[in-house]
């Protein structure tokens, strides 16, 4: 019988609780609300919540059992994003956010996910761009959970 967790506890919340196993999650994966989860020693957990969450690297599915069960972010295949200047990374955000991408924005660099024509893009923009495998912790939107956005892009 699997498990079923209904309760999400936030990495570095505190308490004592030393995971059962792990779920290695990709970050379309970690923004759940109702899915069975294959964890990593052949196992299955049921998430079950109220509503839909963005799982955190580090975070625990709380079990009706009390026991826990560790979120992993997943290795990704992504873009690392170079600016020239901190002017030039804000530029690139804005192209990339343009074009409704995610990205994990950060002081030095921007991530996203391997696209050969976004690349292309960048590097015409005088970005490096070089590919790199890690987790990946894009920006949650603006209208992301709001159903549709109805805005112009002309």
């Amino acid at each position: 019988m699997p498990y079923r967790s209904t309760r999400i506890l936030r990495h570095g919340a505190g308490g004592d609780h030393t995971p059962i196993d792990a779920v290695v999650l990709t970050h379309d994966q970690r923004h759940v609300r109702r899915k069975l989860l294959h964890m990593q020693h052949d196992d299955v957990v049921m998430l079950d919540l109220k509503e839909p969450v963005q799982l955190g690297h580090g975070d625990l599915l709380l079990t009706e059992t009390g026991e826990t069960i560790e979120v992993i972010a997943a290795e990704e295949l992504l873009y690392e994003v170079t600016p020239k200047d901190r002017l030039h990374l804000v530029e690139l955000a804005w192209h990339l956010g343009n074009r409704h991408l995610p990205a994990q924005i950060e002081g030095e660099r921007i991530l996203i996910l391997r696209d050969h024509v976004i690349r292309d893009m960048l590097a015409g923009l005088g970005a490096t761009v070089r590919e790199v495998c890690e987790p990946f912790h894009p920006l949650r939107g603006a209208y992301h959970g709001h159903g549709h956005h109805h805005h112009g892009h002309g």
